[in-house]
């Protein structure tokens, strides 16, 4: 097995940007939001076009939700 000696800690590369890391992380949980807004927007949507209208009235109502997402989310 081989032996390791080295006693200097992991981090010795550059400085960490943690500015950088907050905004990617904000960007990340901007699109998680709008991507289950979407999905929930998209699932409604098909249930009311399927049980009840049709596809101009289902599309109507996707973008009421999204709309409505916009203004409250």
């Amino acid at each position: 097995m081989a032996e390791h000696h080295d006693t200097a800690p992991a981090e010795l590369g550059a400085p960490m940007d943690y500015k950088e890391h907050e905004n990617t992380y904000n960007l990340f949980l901007t699109l998680s939001k709008w991507g289950v807004i979407f999905c929930v927007a998209l699932l409604a949507a098909m249930a009311f076009g399927f049980f009840s209208g049709g596809f101009f009235s289902a599309s109507i109502l996707f973008i009421v939700i999204c709309v409505a997402a916009w203004f409250f989310a």
